[in-house]
């Protein structure tokens, strides 16, 4: 099969287009005929092996353990192992793999896949998971967003930021998002209530308003998120790996704030993203409501993933970017 691989950490030059052997299915995996892959920070820091700690974390210490990249994916399941019973072949199918989902087929466990949503496409349905899981997760399990709140989500034209927009007023909350001039109405259109243009006032500027901050941009101190909580409000920091810093990317704060939370009356919480299939359900089930719609950037063919996730860390796209694969637009 077509697969895009790499040999060694380094910039998406690394990349290439290649031919590889078919995945091996488990008895509890599924070989999924891949239609749509997306783009996610956490794709460049597996390519770049930067941050260190993740090297240490037992993703390669010198070069990486899965060749191929790509985690999110849609497709076509093509076969499944011995002990798999919630799925068979045919069936249109959505989740993150373990093999790779920059190729022409995927392996995937079982539990970290679901039904593709009714009346999304594959790309829409692949821009899902990673991001989606990570905001819903984020909003709905460490944050606890409730009905009337009040929600700022900075980075909110990105990737987990526009689903994060999104899924908050689905639970109820009044939204603000932390983006460019040039996207507000594009975080508008999701249903933020009001905008903060980060070029002309910083989150702080009505003092400390919200009861949730959703922090997935990685590069305030937590000093000035805290001064735009409520006191007892509650940070959700997300992500952060692609931060300069060498080592620690940006996940200096991840450490630190659950440190801090006991010597505030806030609630300062990284959000740790797990993969799962009742997660998937619930992103199928707020996509199939109309309560939230996946955003496309841009669309790129398996041959130019590379420049996709060149678009990703250079381009602040508005939504998710995602390649396709097997046919599809």
């Amino acid at each position: 099969m077509k697969a895009i691989v790499q040999d060694a950490y380094g910039p998406a030059d690394v990349l290439r287009l290649s031919d590889v052997d078919r995945p091996e299915i488990g008895a509890e995996e599924v070989l999924i005929e891949v239609r749509a892959a997306a783009v996610d920070p956490g794709v460049w820091v597996l390519m770049t092996g930067r941050p260190y700690l993740m090297r240490l974390a037992g993703f390669g210490l010198r070069r990486p353990k899965v060749v191929v990249r790509g985690r999110d994916v849609a497709g076509v399941v093509a076969a499944v192992g011995a002990g798999v019973t919630r799925f068979r072949p045919g069936q249109e199918v959505y989740g993150t793999c373990t093999s790779g989902s920059y190729a022409e087929f995927a392996r995937a466990r079982q539990n970290r896949l679901a039904p593709k949503p009714a009346g999304l496409t594959f790309e829409q349905a692949a821009a899902m998971p990673v991001s989606g899981m990570t905001a819903l997760q984020a909003v709905r399990d460490v944050a606890g967003v409730r009905p009337g709140q009040r929600v700022l989500v900075i980075g909110a034209s990105g990737g987990v930021g526009s689903f994060a927009v999104q899924i908050a007023r689905a639970y109820g909350a009044s939204v603000t998002g932390v983006c460019s001039a040039a996207k507000a109405g594009f975080v508008r259109s999701l249903g933020a209530d009001d905008v903060v243009d980060y070029a002309q006032e910083e989150i702080d500027r009505d003092g400390p308003r919200y009861d949730v901050v959703v922090d997935t941009a990685g590069n305030r101190p937590l000093s000035l998120l805290r001064r735009a909580l409520t006191p007892r409000g509650t940070l959700a920091v997300v992500g952060g790996g692609h931060v300069a810093h060498r080592f620690t990317g940006g996940m200096g704060r991840t450490f630190r704030a659950p440190l801090l939370s006991p010597f505030t009356g806030q609630r300062l919480r990284p959000v740790m993203t797990r993969e799962r299939a009742e997660d998937l359900e619930e992103l199928t089930r707020l996509a199939e409501s109309g309560a939230v719609t996946p955003m496309i950037d841009r669309v790129y063919p398996l041959a130019d993933a590379p420049d996709a996730i060149r678009h990703l860390m250079g381009g602040h796209p508005g939504g998710k970017v995602v390649v396709t694969v097997n046919g599809t637009a």
